[in-house]
């Protein structure tokens, strides 16, 4: 019989799909919604700091709307979390120094080898405190912008998933609101979205690689093992 997992985030047909052939039933909802929010940039930086692809969004919605009222985009430099995310800025002709798998790490890089550096972090309003505290703590000249909103959509599953997929911690503080993660296993896509699932369940499995697809991979492999 085939397990019967739940998606917090509706997934491509392809994504769909590699699930599919795994023999897994998909059940798919979006546990949260993205606001991208107007901003100014007032001041110029050496260094732009992205933890994620909502943020690089934003960004390009505003300067979208500035190009079009005839001011000229120009090459930045910037700094990421997500091999996805350095992927999305470089298609965009930023200059990408460094990508790490977690905020964490990345502010440890800019600490070590950019410390001379100015920085602007364009952030969602639910991003955690690690990255500004050591760059704060650390006397790095940061400015931070938010850019985005992150919305949670709680809603109540009647039946118990054998296994759920987590892509964000909010992602996590979504589902928890009006469910249990008690008897299911939870499958995460990095280490922070982990440690919230953390909080609920001690049946956890990380995905190899930051992506949706690995997450769906780790499902598969565990439920045909």
């Amino acid at each position: 019989m085939n397990s019967t997992i739940l998606s917090t985030k509706r997934l491509s047909g392809s994504q769909r799909e590699l699930a599919l052939n795994g023999k897994l039933n998909i059940v798919e909802y979006d546990a949260i919604n993205i606001e991208y929010l107007p901003f100014e940039i007032n001041s110029d930086v050496d260094c732009y700091i992205f933890t994620s692809k909502n943020a690089v969004h934003s960004y390009l919605e505003e300067q979208k709307s500035k190009v079009n009222k005839g001011e000229k985009s120009q090459i930045l430099k910037a700094v990421c979390v997500g091999e996805k995310t350095k992927l999305l800025l470089q298609k965009n002709n930023f200059e990408v120094l460094a990508t790490c798998e977690n905020a964490e790490n990345l502010s440890q890089i800019i600490i070590t080898n950019y410390k001379f550096y100015s920085f602007l972090f364009l952030s969602g309003n639910l991003r955690r405190t690690t990255l500004p505290e050591q760059l704060i703590k650390n006397k790095i000249d940061y400015k931070e912008i938010e850019v985005y909103r992150t919305i949670l959509k709680p809603k109540k599953f009647k039946n118990t998933f054998e296994g759920i997929l987590f892509f964000s911690p909010s992602g996590v503080e979504s589902f928890i609101q009006d469910n249990s993660l008690s008897d299911s296993t939870a499958f995460c896509i990095g280490s922070t979205t982990m440690n919230e699932a953390k909080k609920y369940t001690n049946r956890l499995i990380k995905a190899n690689k930051p992506t949706i697809e690995n997450v769906i991979v780790q499902a598969v492999k565990h439920y045909n093992s």
